[in-house]
């Protein structure tokens, strides 16, 4: 309604109580949102190394479960092709990611259409099974509504018998703003929080109150995805594993490491490996090559599995030293204004600018300057500094130099503190 008195508009009851967070999204000169968005995926990324510390207990050995929404709301394209085809998309990427970072975790895929849930991957460590199983899906019929209790449900029961040690995890995937569940959903909520499994949730269309709900009952996390890049980040988000729980138990782990079986003097025996006996679409065939259980002897093509005879997981040295970066991640840079104190980045060899640069990125022991992308790329992806890495004698100095007094040292055997 016009304003004829010249006073200043007064809002609505109802607008009053929102935070304008919409305020803080502004176009370029073009009329284009890329930078505003690029800009807040960069501020995430920051607030999340941030939160990195040296951790005295982790959930190394995770289980995950994916629950993927496949209803009717999946065939919106806002997210190009359609909301399913980019979702697959980023999947890969994530599951690829996933056991790279997490060698000895174990994920399943769950999907919820026609207000069932289907369960399409149970826990395993294979990647390829996962990535058939999504190819696959880029055909399934989109239909229905989806039920986000069925498919908690699902997860449940499985996560229920997975070790005490491990962490346990559900990733909800949800496209439609509506749930049809048979019962109470919180019931469930409550089954989950008891159990001290994490929830999290990211939305491809708005804020889902009971999804929001869960993440906070269930120590989760939650977002909305803005674009298929925004998507891309959050999902990435989770590849990092969480802080060990109130409800994880300290436990010794037994697994072996398999070595190749093999006689000089003779030609080396043809066997089928036991991953493949079972699968229709892949047979076993007999091969020379393949790892062998230290155990019962049995044969499997790639590592890291879980022995089908003896239970035994069976891992690689590499594997083990993989994870090596979760426990003692690279500290975090210094964010200073540029001032024009470095003409280039140390690690791209890219020139600095005020109008590019706002801020740079100093490491405290080599002192080098990095721009935000490289020090995004150390802490991500590359977990060790260039600096400090390729100028001789700074690690050297860094270890060798007088340990510092620590304030207020606490002797004790809880989480956080020192000992």
């Amino acid at each position: 309604m016009d304003n004829l008195d010249g006073e200043e508009p007064k809002e609505y009851r109802w607008e009053t109580g929102y935070e304008k967070t919409w305020e803080g999204i502004k176009e370029d000169d073009d009329g284009i949102l890329d930078d505003a968005i690029a800009e807040i995926i960069q501020k995430a990324k920051r607030k999340r190394q941030a939160q990195k510390t040296k951790q005295n207990k982790l959930g190394m050995m995770r289980h995950l479960f994916i629950i993927l929404d496949c209803s009717e709301s999946m065939s919106v394209p806002d997210l190009k092709p359609t909301r399913l085809l980019c979702t697959l998309r980023l999947l890969e990427i994530f599951i690829e990611e996933f056991f790279d970072q997490n060698p000895v975790s174990q994920m399943g895929l769950i999907v919820l259409k026609s207000k069932r849930a289907e369960k399409i991957t149970a826990l395993t460590g294979t990647a390829k099974l996962h990535l058939n199983a999504l190819e696959s899906l880029s055909k399934i019929s989109l239909s229905g509504e989806p039920s986000l209790q069925n498919g908690l449900d699902l997860a449940l029961k499985s996560l229920k018998v997975v070790p005490s040690h491990a962490s346990r995890e559900i990733l909800v995937i949800m496209a439609s703003l509506t749930t049809c569940d048979p019962v109470d959903i919180n019931v469930t909520i409550d089954i989950l929080k008891n159990e001290g499994i994490r929830c999290s949730v990211i939305s491809l269309s708005a804020e889902i109150y009971v999804c929001r709900h869960l993440t906070q009952q269930t120590v989760g996390l939650y977002g909305a995805v803005l674009d298929d890049a925004h998507f891309r980040d959050q999902l990435l988000a989770y590849i990092d594993p969480p802080a060990a729980s109130q409800t994880q138990e300290n436990s010794l782990i037994k697994m072996g490491f398999p070595h190749a079986r093999a006689d000089e003097s003779k030609d080396p025996p043809l066997s089928m490996c036991m991953c493949h006996i079972e699968n229709p679409e892949e047979p076993s065939k007999l091969t020379s090559g393949g790892y062998h259980c230290p155990q019962c002897f049995s044969k499997y093509c790639e590592l890291p599995v879980e022995c089908q005879t003896c239970g035994l997981t069976l891992v690689s040295a590499p594997h083990l030293a993989r994870s090596y970066h979760h426990l003692f991640p690279v500290q975090h840079f210094a964010e200073l204004a540029y001032n024009g104190q470095a003409a280039v980045c140390y690690a791209c060899q890219r020139p600095l600018s005020e109008s590019t640069n706002k801020f740079v990125y100093r490491c405290e022991i080599c002192t080098q300057i990095y721009c935000c992308d490289c020090d995004i790329f150390i802490h991500d992806t590359l977990h060790t500094c260039v600096g400090c890495n390729t100028i001789p004698g700074v690690m050297a100095q860094f270890y060798n130099r007088k340990p510092q007094p620590l304030p207020n040292m606490v002797i004790g055997n809880s989480l956080g503190q020192r000992f």
